[in-house]
């Protein structure tokens, strides 16, 4: 095999024995350059070129090597920065020129900027090696969703609204420089913090009061945000701000009909995260309840996951099965022969489904 004579060839150099998956992509970002050119589209905007010589940006080959290398290493973007000056593996791999290295702010903003289809893909060029090496065939598939889970904290209504008070707090304090308007602002930050405070340490059945209180204050702030975003030339608070209203109305909404109308507020009508609106809630069997995403993943015989999807809402299992077998022809050209599921999967429509694509 092609890729096995080269993967040889690079053990001539003995860094590689330390890291061996890293020495594999190293073959297959030389073998295929439209990797870089796919990233390139994603990255390059993000470069300005001020006339002044030598940018202190890495090259989109470089972006796309570290992307690599910290999903591999499992690393932080600080931990990247550390390992470009610590880890001679990491130095070889990104392909870094000699002491000249980026701080992990830099990295982050242009990691970042590769867009999910990008990644995509990138991860339907190393499948199609692998295909033609003979390491996968596609013929033998297994699919199982899990829980991704989103960086948030649990999302009691308490917490949520005090979120949007500090948000709006701290941008129209950003956008209104006048000192009355500040100390007003500051004032009001102070209350809902000290209503925060007493909420957390008072027995359900006695918030109400304290609940009327700190939405005032939040009713408040958010007529304040919307009157600002009319007004005001539009900035990157003020922007900022509107982006953050719908949640901040959402927020407010779900708050009046369970503290102080005490209606159930259902599920699909509920926010999470202002920061991460688009997290959704999760339970997984008798498992404690998680907050993120649903994810299903399609691996092949070799492990290698052919196919995954991340779900916005929540689709029961048995209506994924069908689309990822259909994803997983027309990306590959292959034609499955076996499908290994667990009970979730398993529909009369599913079953007819899988048989007339064999």
């Amino acid at each position: 095999m092609e890729l096995h004579t080269e993967l040889k060839l690079r053990f001539d150099e003995p860094i590689w024995a330390y890291s061996p998956e890293l020495a594999l992509f190293d073959i297959f970002i030389e073998k295929h350059p439209e990797m870089v050119t796919e990233v390139g589209k994603d990255v390059l905007k993000l470069v300005k070129n001020n006339g002044k010589g030598r940018q202190d940006s890495p090259s989109v080959e470089t972006v796309l090597r570290a992307a690599i290398y910290m999903s591999i290493e499992k690393l932080t973007y600080r931990d990247l920065e550390k390992h470009m000056y610590d880890s001679k593996v990491c130095f070889h791999f990104l392909r870094l020129e000699d002491d000249h290295y980026y701080s992990f702010s830099a990295m982050q903003k242009f990691i970042s900027a590769i867009k999910e289809d990008t990644i995509l893909h990138i991860i339907k060029i190393v499948n199609m090696l692998a295909i033609s090496e003979g390491i996968e065939d596609g013929k033998a598939l297994s699919s199982d969703t899990t829980n991704i889970q989103t960086d948030v904290h649990y999302p009691t209504n308490n917490a949520l609204i005090y979120d949007c008070i500090k948000t709006a707090h701290r941008l129209l304090k950003k956008i209104k420089k006048d000192k009355s308007d500040q100390d007003r602002l500051d004032k009001m930050q102070k209350n809902a913090k000290e209503l925060n405070y007493k909420i957390n340490n008072t027995k359900k059945d006695d918030q109400q009061q304290l609940f009327f209180d700190y939405m005032t204050i939040l009713s408040m702030l958010i007529a304040e945000s919307k009157d600002t975003v009319n007004r005001y030339p539009a900035t990157k608070h003020i922007i900022k701000l509107s982006e953050f209203l719908t949640s901040f109305d959402k927020v407010f909404n779900m708050s009046l009909k369970h503290q102080i109308l005490c209606e159930k507020v259902p599920n699909a009508d509920k926010l999470f995260s202002i920061f991460e609106p688009h997290t959704t809630i999760l339970v997984k069997g008798q498992r404690k309840i998680e907050f993120g995403h649903k994810m299903l993943i399609t691996r092949g015989k070799s492990n290698l996951i052919l196919d995954h999807k991340v779900f916005e809402d929540v689709p029961a299992d048995s209506n994924l099965l069908l689309p990822s077998i259909d994803r997983i022809i027309e990306n590959y050209n292959v034609q499955p022969a076996d499908s290994s599921n667990d009970g979730g999967f398993v529909s009369k429509a599913n079953i007819d489904g899988c048989k007339k694509k064999v």
